[in-house]
């Protein structure tokens, strides 16, 4: 009796989880971050200082040279194209329009873990944009869509 109840669970079991498929290719995580008039994002490599010296930076913006951001995405398996992410932000509102920005970087797909690339704006187009207002990164193979994240205002 045990055997077979056993068997039943273990058959009902397994037809819930169902086949195993591949994560789809998606954006984890982005980080926006500071950078200082030489170039750095904390005084030292602590996680906490990192979150200190960029709450010292937004309140201290004469201090801020650019601004970067860090992407952590994930894409296992062989691609039939080439991946990219894209990298789109808009300042501040002059006039009717805000100013917009476009970044693309080529990426490679591999492995099982997450992966981080760091996009980072010129500083011409950071006086360009004043304020960064609203961001989005999105991940494209070919010309779909595969992923986004985006900031609150986008």
């Amino acid at each position: 009796m045990r055997r077979s109840l056993i068997g039943v669970l273990l058959v009902a079991a397994l037809a819930v989880v169902g086949p195993a498929r591949a994560a789809s290719p998606r954006v984890i995580k982005v980080l926006p971050q500071f950078l200082d008039l030489k170039g750095r994002n904390s005084l030292s490599p602590s996680l906490y200082e990192r979150d200190a010296y960029q709450a010292y930076l937004r309140q201290h913006t004469n201090q801020i040279s650019t601004i970067e951001y860090h992407i952590q995405w994930k894409a296992t398996g062989k691609p039939p194209g080439p991946l990219k992410l894209r990298l789109e932000t808009r300042g501040a509102a002059r006039g009717h329009l805000p100013a917009e920005v476009v970044r693309e970087q080529t990426i490679q797909r591999g492995g099982s873990f997450g992966h981080w690339t760091t996009i980072p704006l010129s500083r011409n187009d950071y006086r360009e944009l004043g304020e960064v207002t609203a961001w989005r990164v999105t991940l494209w193979e070919d010309t779909q869509l595969l992923s986004e994240q985006r900031s609150f205002l986008w």
